[in-house]
């Protein structure tokens, strides 16, 4: 199975950019889509879904333009689930759920703790509910799990450690979250395949900070631990344009 993940900050502005095609040059299974900034209403068509693939969706409940997450599928899963195992977070529109016979794969956009951190709290009380979540889940099949985590591990995963201990995605309660997920069970793909390797996932638009590479590696595809051996493959495709984060990818043998 080959899945994708991608950070498009908003659908609409990547269709226009070459997303159909960037996606399909990469041949996935399964696709997991973050940010897509939709929101459903009446007077608002979802854009096509990609061709050769069903769609699902969930958008915010609380602001327009805000958070979504999309899958795209060309097997139709067992089951879909919105949200934490209640459904938490859906009103925020942050996590989707596929059973498939052999896994789970879970898509999220894990919520930004902001200028000033003025959310960390609201993240670190995200980050104990979905490890709860993620671990009753791999209690039943293994688990992988994707998406925009917002969170550098460790400092080789972004240019500049130094100047941002103290900022959103780089804190060391952020990073002891990801700690903890990591020692319940679960590996981090990219970093186990390629431990001296850096690579980067998002830049921002400021500084020309694309084209200097001084980006930060915030996607990820995490599995159980009993997955690991399967992996054929966990990359950053960075030479893929049209966001301001690239896809990344798992490859991975379920047979």
């Amino acid at each position: 199975m080959r899945i994708v993940s991608w950070n498009v900050n908003g659908i609409r502005s990547v269709v226009g950019k070459g997303f159909y095609a960037s996606l399909s040059s990469l041949a996935p299974d399964v696709v997991f889509v973050q940010e897509t900034k939709w929101t459903d209403g009446p007077k608002n068509v979802f854009p096509e879904p990609l061709p050769g693939y069903q769609e699902v969706h969930t958008s915010s409940k609380l602001r327009k333009g805000y958070s979504g997450t999309l899958a795209y599928f060309k097997e139709k899963p067992l089951d879909i689930h919105f949200g934490l195992e209640d459904g938490a977070y859906d009103e925020e529109g942050r996590l989707i759920t596929l059973e498939y016979p052999e896994v789970y794969l879970i898509g999220a956009y894990v919520p930004n703790s902001g200028e000033g951190l003025k959310r960390l709290s609201f993240r670190m009380e995200y980050e104990d509910r979905l490890l709860a979540y993620l671990k009753k889940l791999d209690e039943k099949k293994p688990v992988i799990y994707t998406g925009d985590l917002n969170v550098a591990h460790e400092r080789i995963d972004l240019k500049n450690p130094e100047a941002n201990v103290h900022n959103a995605g780089f804190t060391p309660e952020e990073r002891a979250k990801m700690d903890v997920l990591l020692a319940s069970g679960f590996a981090d793909t990219f970093r186990r395949l390629h431990p001296e390797e850096v690579k980067y996932s998002w830049w921002s638009y400021r500084f020309h900070a694309r084209e200097n590479n001084a980006g930060w590696r915030i996607d990820y595809f995490l599995v159980s631990e009993r997955l690991l051996a399967k992996v054929r493959a966990s990359e950053i495709h960075d030479e893929i344009f049209g966001s301001d984060h690239c896809p990344v990818l798992l490859d991975i043998d379920l047979q």
